[in-house]
């Protein structure tokens, strides 16, 4: 599941959109044992690269609602999280998460990156630009994708 649902569930079990990173912390390694407390560190790092948090004088601020995201109660978060994805990646996600099936976004994509010419990141920003998802924060991280294969 999601670096998302993972960092929501903090907040959804505090009913808040802001906590201080102890809570945090303390959140995610010892009331859920999902995550140890460095671990935690590497995720809140994370999270905030991809816009998911901010920080506020020593607080952190969700910047999305927790309040609609759904925590499984089966759901455990996969170390996976806690490395940085690609602008692709992120892409992708946020595109499943409003209902496109990976499988026609990920070939949509490849099609595009084919036909313009451009990196896959590029091809991914333009494809959640056509089909209305705003994925702004991820268009400078595509434009270096572009300069880096210059």
């Amino acid at each position: 599941m999601s670096l998302r649902v993972a960092v929501a569930a903090p907040f959804v079990q505090h009913g808040t959109l802001r906590l201080e990173e102890s809570e945090f912390v303390v959140a995610l390694s010892l009331d859920r044992d999902w995550f140890s407390p460095d671990q935690t560190k590497r995720l809140i790092d994370v999270a905030t690269r991809e816009g998911l948090l901010e920080h506020d004088d020593g607080d952190l601020v969700a910047t999305f609602s927790p309040a609609d995201m759904t925590i499984p109660e089966e759901f455990v978060p996969d170390e996976e999280l806690l490395r940085e994805r690609s602008a692709f990646e992120r892409v992708l996600e946020a595109l499943v998460a409003d209902g496109v099936e990976k499988h026609e976004a990920v070939g949509a994509i490849n099609s595009l990156q084919q036909d313009l010419g451009v990196t896959i990141e590029a091809a991914a920003v333009v494809y959640a630009r056509r089909e209305g998802l705003e994925v702004a924060e991820l268009v400078a991280v595509a434009r270096g994708a572009i300069a880096d294969e210059e």
